[in-house]
């Protein structure tokens, strides 16, 4: 009996040592985060617009609701209720040429007693649920405008794991940002000479955003996927990479190209296509 209780504290305490320590994790997370914010290195410190600029520089939209097998459409809507809260902070953001957009600096973190519910969110690799999911809609709508754009993404998380095959799939594997609070963010930095406005909106059936500013964009830019590999990397585990490109066509014929996002993940479904399956035979293969 001594030796079970003994086991037993011992199993207890442990739990509790693990709480404690994710709880300190977090808090640690939090402050590096807060004194970043903070930094006066960097400005943070955006305006808000009362309208649009002139000038459309891109512009994207995403549908709220999507057909996921097993998942309760309910999160779906309590999604969008996420994304609205969101979107009331960074519609009308200007972002001045110094400054830099960090997401979670306007967005906040996601409480209940903010009005977020719970929604979809994706944890190594498997869907759960959780207060303020679905805003990695937001942030992944965020990017991919952005790299339309000559402002600069200078920190962006990439998924480490790729959930859905590429049915229906309209843009380059591993073109999104994930984003947590608060350690997961995305920041973007205005490194031109011209401020440039944020429009978001949340319609009844699209999540819709655009960046404006006063003059024309410099350039029209074009996003490339190269690199695309699938590699063997052991029994089941498969994993995905990819590169993307930026390119930038000028008015005067001039062309310039960019490294913007590398991503690697674990895929969580079989390989999409026969070729792949037979070349990933070996311990690292492309297809």
């Amino acid at each position: 009996m001594r030796s079970a209780r003994r086991a037993e504290e011992s199993r207890v305490s442990e739990v509790v040592r693990g709480v404690a320590s994710a709880t300190a994790g977090a808090a640690v997370r939090r402050l590096r985060r807060e004194l970043q914010w903070r930094d006066g290195s960097v400005d943070f410190e955006v305006a808000h617009g009362a309208a649009p600029f002139e000038h459309v520089v891109a512009e994207h939209a995403t549908p709220l609701m999507r057909r996921l097998a097993g998942v309760d459409e309910r999160l779906q809507r309590n999604k969008a209720v996420n994304l609205r809260i969101a979107a009331a902070r960074l519609d009308g953001v200007v972002v001045g040429p110094g400054q830099r957009l960090s997401f979670w600096r306007e967005v906040g973190k996601p409480t209940r007693r903010r009005g977020f519910v719970e929604g979809l969110v994706l944890s190594q690799g498997r869907l759960g649920t959780g207060v303020g999911g679905g805003l990695c809609q937001m942030s992944n709508l965020l990017f991919w405008m952005t790299l339309h754009t000559p402002l600069t993404v200078v920190e962006r998380w990439r998924h480490s794991y790729d959930v859905f095959p590429d049915a229906g799939r309209t843009q380059p594997f591993g073109s999104g940002a994930t984003v947590a609070w608060p350690m997961l963010d995305l920041q973007i930095e205005n490194r031109t000479s011209v401020p440039y406005q944020l429009s978001i909106a949340v319609t009844d059936t699209h999540l819709v955003g655009a960046w404006t500013a006063p003059e024309p964009a410099p350039a029209r830019y074009r996003i490339e996927e190269r690199g695309h590999r699938i590699t063997h990397e052991g029994p089941g585990v498969y994993v995905r990479h990819n590169e993307l490109w930026r390119e930038a066509a000028y008015p005067d014929g001039r062309t310039e190209t960019e490294l913007v996002a590398v991503n690697d993940a674990r895929m969580m479904y079989a390989p999409f296509l026969p070729e792949a399956a037979q070349s990933a035979s070996g311990s690292s293969s492309a297809a």
